[in-house]
C-alpha cells in the first residue's frame, strides 16, 4: 500500500503509509507521550518509567496483533512528519477503530477529525458501524460524542463507543 497523503484543509497535508518495523522507535515515542503524565506521581527514576512504558508498549502491540489480524497498521503523517498512528480492523457489520493517536505537537490542527471523517465516510459507504473503545477520563471522549458516536458498553476503565451505519447528525 503506497502513502495516501491528501489535503485534510488548505495547507494542511495528512497521509496515511503501513507501519514498518523501522518505525518502532517513534512508535514507542508516540506510546510513551500518551502515557508519561500519568505516571508522574509514580517514585521510579525517568529510567525505569521508560522501561515500565517499554513493556507495556510490546504487551499492547502483541495484543493488537493477536486480536485484529485483519487490521490496517498506519503511519499518521503531516506534511512528510510522522505525527501518530491509525490502527483499523474491519469486523462483520463494522469497521473498528483499534487506536488512533497523535503526537501532542500534532493536535487541534485537524488531524484526527480529518482521518475520522474518512473513516466514517467509509464505513457509511459500506453500511457499516463504526466503532471504538475510549478511556473513560480521555478528553476525546467529547469529540467522539460530537461526531456522532454513542456508549454502547462500560467495561471500566474503558467504553465501547458506536457510531451506527446511516447515522445523520
Amino acid at each position: 500500500m503506497s502513502d495516501r497523503s491528501r489535503p485534510a484543509a488548505p495547507g494542511i497535508s495528512v497521509g496515511l503509509r503501513p507501519e514498518r518495523p523501522a518505525d518502532r522507535p517513534f512508535l514507542l515515542g508516540l506510546y510513551t507521550a500518551h502515557r508519561w503524565e500519568e505516571l508522574r506521581p509514580v517514585p521510579w527514576t525517568d529510567a525505569q518509567k521508560r522501561a515500565f512504558l517499554a513493556m507495556q508498549f510490546d504487551a499492547q502491540a502483541k495484543h493488537y496483533r493477536a486480536t485484529y489480524d485483519a487490521a490496517r497498521w498506519d503511519l499518521i503523517t503531516f506534511r512528510g512528519r510522522r505525527a501518530g498512528r491509525l490502527y483499523v480492523c474491519p469486523l462483520p457489520g463494522q469497521l473498528r477503530i483499534v487506536d488512533i493517536s497523535v503526537l501532542p505537537e500534532f493536535r487541534r490542527i485537524g488531524i484526527g477529525t480529518y482521518l475520522l471523517r474518512d473513516l466514517i465516510a467509509e464505513a457509511e459507504a459500506e453500511q457499516l458501524r463504526l466503532g471504538v473503545h475510549v478511556d473513560q477520563q480521555n478528553p476525546a471522549l467529547r469529540w467522539y460524542e460530537r461526531l456522532g458516536f454513542t456508549v454502547v458498553e462500560v467495561r471500566t476503565p474503558y467504553l465501547y463507543m458506536e457510531r451506527p451505519a446511516g447515522f445523520r447528525g
